[in-house]
């Protein structure tokens, strides 16, 4: 058994936990992180960039099917396509590794030690952690605490055989032909419009009244659209019951109280996430928790002194860019600096089929909060640059304070709207006005501009409507 000391003791190397090693070595604080698995956590391994490379090939190939089959508006025919789907999962695959690796690599030119093991509290300075060369102890001035979190299954659906969480899906090497998505929030929905695409056929189960309840029905509603022309069937108001005794088909109560049997090849269930606080010796501690999370303050700082944590163990919204944020905001403070967490905004993204985004507080949020407001929306449908794109679903909608006209949030529905996030969090980090937005030129064509034109609607002199 050896022992090793450092300042600085990282547990987790997902998107927080290396962020936060890595700008701590910049910074010259000695660093170690401890992981047990790959280098990237699940956002790299089996969430976030697995899943984007998925739906892009599963949209790759829908374009090309539709041309097959003669419904391109763009004049594109060809032949009917085929998918070697243990290729595109070899590709998906490849692009972790790469990544995988460079995140090592980032690890290493910061400085950061890398200790690959299972990591256990002996007390709050000190850790145990099982390697392949044996046990080492170490010793640390700061711990950060960056486990993340994991999918939560059913209790009458285990996770297991045909029933698998999302990770277990982007290992597939063969089209499931028949899928059962139980859970209609943003994860299923992803993996759902993929799977589909593809030709799976798809049904999603949800509990609630409607699909994604998290975001407003303006938003969702092109989503539920588009997931009914890709001929994915929505059950909402609807409870899964059991996997039936033959194990190839789901049974179900529907919204109107009838028993129903669903075939299935696989069960993917995404009904939530829950934090990863056992297995690495937490109970050693005294630490103050919030419900499931472990509490923090402004700063990333626990009940326990020396003792930090970030990312999804502290609680929603649990985003790898949060975790980012946080452990970039947790080095600085470790070396030294005054940081303290007062982020006007963290932005949400749904990469479903059009994809959503929302940031800041959606109209319900800004009135419910006692705020007078005022708020439109300018439609895809009077946008150049969509119709050139041949999607001209969805819209970008602005919120803001009807008194001074502060950009109170921004929500946005659309095809490839992911990547005007930046902006549209910027503006509200930056504590824009309407007039703000109308006095920046967007570049035409742009799908940016419907961010441009919300803000003249709003303003009551809006040009392309």
């Amino acid at each position: 058994m050896t022992e090793i000391t450092c300042k600085l003791l990282v547990i987790g190397a997902g998107p927080g936990g290396y962020t936060c090693a890595i700008r701590a070595g910049q910074l010259g604080i000695d660093t170690i992180i401890v992981e047990a698995e790959k280098p990237g956590g699940t956002c790299l391994n089996v969430g976030c960039i697995p899943s984007k490379a998925l739906i892009h090939a599963a949209g790759e190939y829908e374009t090309i099917a539709r041309a097959a089959a003669g419904e391109s508006a763009l004049g594109i025919t060809t032949a009917k396509p085929s998918l070697d789907f243990a290729k595109t999962i070899a590709w998906k695959d490849n692009i972790v590794r790469r990544l995988n690796g460079g995140v090592a690599g980032l690890l290493r030119r910061a400085g950061v030690r890398l200790v690959a093991g299972y990591a256990r509290f002996r007390d709050g300075k000190t850790f145990e952690v099982e390697t392949q060369s044996g046990r080492q102890v170490i010793h640390a001035e700061t711990v950060v605490i960056a486990t993340g979190s994991e999918p939560v299954a059913l209790p009458f659906l285990p996770f297991g055989g045909r029933v698998i969480s999302s990770t277990e899906a982007l290992a597939l090497t063969e089209i499931p032909k028949e899928l059962v998505v139980v859970g209609g929030g943003y994860i299923g929905l992803e993996l759902g419009t993929a799977f589909a695409k593809i030709g799976t056929a798809v049904t999603v189960v949800e509990a609630a009244p409607r699909i994604l309840p998290q975001y407003d029905r303006d938003l969702s509603e092109p989503v539920v659209k588009r997931l009914t022309a890709l001929g994915v069937t929505v059950l909402t108001d609807a409870r899964v019951k059991a996997l039936e005794a033959n194990g190839t088909a789901l049974a179900i109560e529907t919204a109107n109280g009838e028993q129903a049997s669903l075939a299935v090849d696989n069960i993917l269930v995404t009904v939530g996430r829950r934090p990863v606080t056992s297995g690495f010796g937490l109970e050693q501690l005294d630490l103050d928790m919030d419900g499931p999370f472990i509490r923090i303050d402004d700063r990333c700082r626990t009940s326990m002194h020396g003792i930090c944590a970030i990312g999804d163990v502290t609680g929603e919204p649990m985003l790898a860019h949060r975790a980012m944020a946080q452990g970039e905001m947790v080095a600085e403070i470790v070396a030294g600096r005054r940081r303290a967490w007062d982020r006007v905004s963290i932005p949400a993204i749904c990469f479903t089929d059009p994809e959503l985004v929302t940031v800041g507080l959606s109209p319900n949020e800004a009135s419910s909060r006692g705020f007078d407001i005022k708020t439109d929306l300018f439609p895809f449908k009077a946008n150049g640059r969509a119709l050139t794109l041949d999607r001209e679903d969805g819209f970008i909608r602005t919120v803001v304070r009807a008194d001074n006209h502060l950009l109170l949030g921004i929500q946005g529905v659309g095809a490839g709207i992911a990547e005007l996030s930046a902006a549209f969090t910027l503006a509200l980090e930056m504590g824009a006005r309407l007039e703000d937005i109308a006095m920046t030129i967007h570049a035409h064509p742009t799908q940016s501009e419907a961010f441009h034109e919300a803000a003249l609607k709003s303003l009551g002199h809006a040009i392309h409507i």
